[in-house]
């Protein structure tokens, strides 16, 4: 190989790793619907769990990014250890369709469609239409643009490394070197290598196979070394789980253990039979299809053998990993899912959505306090408040992180939403816990509204949680008419305000209403209607979201402007809460 070769091998390697990671990224980008909804039909089923890793890298073309995932779930309290099992199994599987997509370059034949399935062939027509999806304005466009030139990429760097090495074919010192490979051992140990520096088992595969187009490697050498790429790819998944929870660790260790042992099952059969039998199959020299088939022969292999195992891997696990006694800690936004950011998005909802629910939860209990105080409620309506606050910090930091990486459009609005609301619903539990600073000073001070108050009183907090069930309605479902239903309903509450200061500024000129009492009551209105513009708030930015818009004052001012629908709402908002005359 003179000084060119290297050049020509250096540089259609860098292009076979850089398509890979352009097309793996573009295809997670444009699966981000599809990933969640695979995700989301996980069970405790082990075939479910197991076509459902098949399914997921099957889409993303990448084992370890599979298995980080399954560790961040496990880190986050979404996924338990019998359910990781069959998805790191599928996972296994599933990375096999590249060799596949891979082995077409090696296609020969005279026949007109055999050529046309070369990417030769294909691969320009390809990336001429990459090119021009990229130029789309949608989001889905651009993205399955980029997967055709990151696959045009990849090919074209492999074509540039077969090409590279074909000159390796008549070097006896190569020859050697795979010849040497044929111990299994050294095999194995070469594959492991390979794949743990690449934290790839796919593009370690692909590096066999242009090798492969020398003629050089049989099927004896070639099968030692896949088995060594499946103990290699599990590099990435155990250093992800460090600095996790026991159950993540075990989580990493479990995929270690699943590769480890299928391939030191199979290479003592594999080795056995190489000493008993001889197979002249072995000394064949080893195809692109060829490699791609043991790829995936193996795979399957090693998951029929350990699936119905997988129980007793559990258990394996939790002793290599026990329990110290210390209490599990659960992370809600693991960092390592931020590798995958449709299921980084997916997380940041669920979280949001848990932390509306208990802001709710955290101002329906100060309602309840107002009307009948007890010490427990106060102190579930502060642990909520902090719950809140917590939930705030780790989102706000974690989707600014999201939204710099690579995102679907569709995502990036998603997140911007997020980002949006959860002030508004961090505020909400605020005001609640201001509700209750308010009861307890009247449970302190001994002192009562007067049963017209009490009553008026009555009618703003039927409002404020009627509007609470609006607003939070309308942000988990992403439902467009209780999210129009909200600005009507707010509006009658400040109406609802105003009317009430004024029947206190007439109950304190008769002399029914003591001072403390008054001062108690303004901040009740203060903390009720700004809760109500908080709902409206988050109200609001559903329909932008949903209208592409980002300017929420305006979409407001165009749902109250000329909107018949707006004042049939409000009138009937109007009747439904309205105060008895003094």
């Amino acid at each position: 190989m003179d000084i060119f070769d290297l050049l020509a091998l250096i540089g259609g390697f860098s292009l076979f790793l850089f398509g890979m990671s352009v097309m793996g990224q573009a295809l997670e980008r444009r699966a981000g619907g599809q990933l969640r909804t695979l995700l989301g039909k996980l069970t405790s089923s082990r075939t479910a769990g197991l076509m459902t890793g098949i399914g997921v890298t099957a889409v993303i073309q990448s084992s370890s990014a599979t298995t980080v995932m399954v560790v961040g779930f496990v880190n986050s309290g979404l996924m338990t250890l019998r359910q990781a099992v069959g998805v790191i199994m599928g996972a296994n599987i599933g990375t096999t369709v590249t060799a596949w997509i891979l082995s077409l370059a090696g296609i020969s034949g005279g026949n007109i469609f055999l050529q046309l399935l070369k990417p030769s062939s294909f691969t320009p027509v390809l990336a001429l239409a990459g090119i021009l999806l990229t130029f789309s304005k949608r989001s889905g466009k651009k993205d399955t643009g980029t997967a055709f030139l990151g696959f045009a990429t990849l090919m074209t760097g492999m074509e540039a490394m077969s090409g590279a090495v074909s000159g390796l074919r008549e070097v006896p010192a190569f020859q050697s070197l795979f010849v040497a490979f044929e111990n299994p051992l050294l095999g194995v140990l070469a594959g492991t290598l390979l794949t743990a520096l690449l934290q790839s088992s796919s593009a370690s595969v692909g590096i066999l196979q242009a090798l492969a187009a020398t003629g050089n490697i049989s099927y004896g050498a070639a099968i030692p070394i896949i088995m060594g790429q499946n103990i290699g790819t599990c590099v990435t998944a155990v250093a992800a789980s460090v600095g996790a929870n026991k159950n993540a660790r075990r989580a990493g260790l479990l995929h270690l253990m699943f590769n480890l042992m299928g391939s030191l099952f199979w290479l003592g059969i594999f080795w056995g039979s190489r000493l008993l039998f001889s197979p002249a199959f072995f000394e064949e020299p080893a195809s692109l299809p060829g490699i791609a088939a043991a790829h995936s022969i193996f795979n399957v292999l090693c998951t029929v053998l350990l699936l119905p195992l997988s129980g007793l891997l559990v258990k394996l696990v939790c002793r290599m990993v026990p329990d110290t006694g210390q209490p599990q800690v659960w992370e809600e936004l693991d960092e390592r899912l931020l590798a995958t950011p449709p299921i980084a998005l997916n997380r940041c909802q669920a979280v949001t959505a848990d932390m509306a629910r208990t802001a709710a939860e955290s101002m329906k209990e100060s309602l309840a306090a107002l009307r009948e105080y007890s010490p427990q409620l106060a102190e579930s309506v502060r642990q909520k408040e902090e719950k809140t606050d917590h939930c705030e910090d780790i989102l706000g930091s974690y989707l600014v992180k999201l939204s710099a990486r690579p995102i679907s459009e569709a995502d990036s609005r998603e997140a911007a939403k997020l980002l949006k609301v959860i002030g508004d619903i961090e505020r909400i539990s605020d005001h609640a816990v201001n509700l209750l600073e308010s009861a307890e000073e009247m449970q302190d001070k001994k002192l009562s509204f007067t049963s017209g108050a009490a009553a008026e009183l009555a009618v703003l907090s039927s409002a404020v949680e009627e509007i609470l069930d609006l607003s939070l309605g309308a942000f988990l479902e992403n439902d467009m008419e209780q999210a129009s239903t909200v600005e009507p309903l707010e509006q009658v509450i400040d109406h609802l305000k105003e009317q009430m200061r004024t029947s206190h500024i007439l109950r304190l000129q008769q002399g029914s209403c003591t001072i403390d009492a008054g001062f108690i009551w303004s901040d009740l209105l203060t903390a009720l209607e700004r809760t109500s513009d908080h709902c409206s708030n988050i109200a609001g930015c559903v329909m932008d979201i949903a209208h592409h818009n980002m300017n929420l004052h305006a979409s407001l001012r165009e749902l109250r402007n000329d909107s018949p629908d707006f004042r049939k709402k409000f009138k009937a908002f109007s009747e439904k809460y309205s105060l008895a005359r003094p």
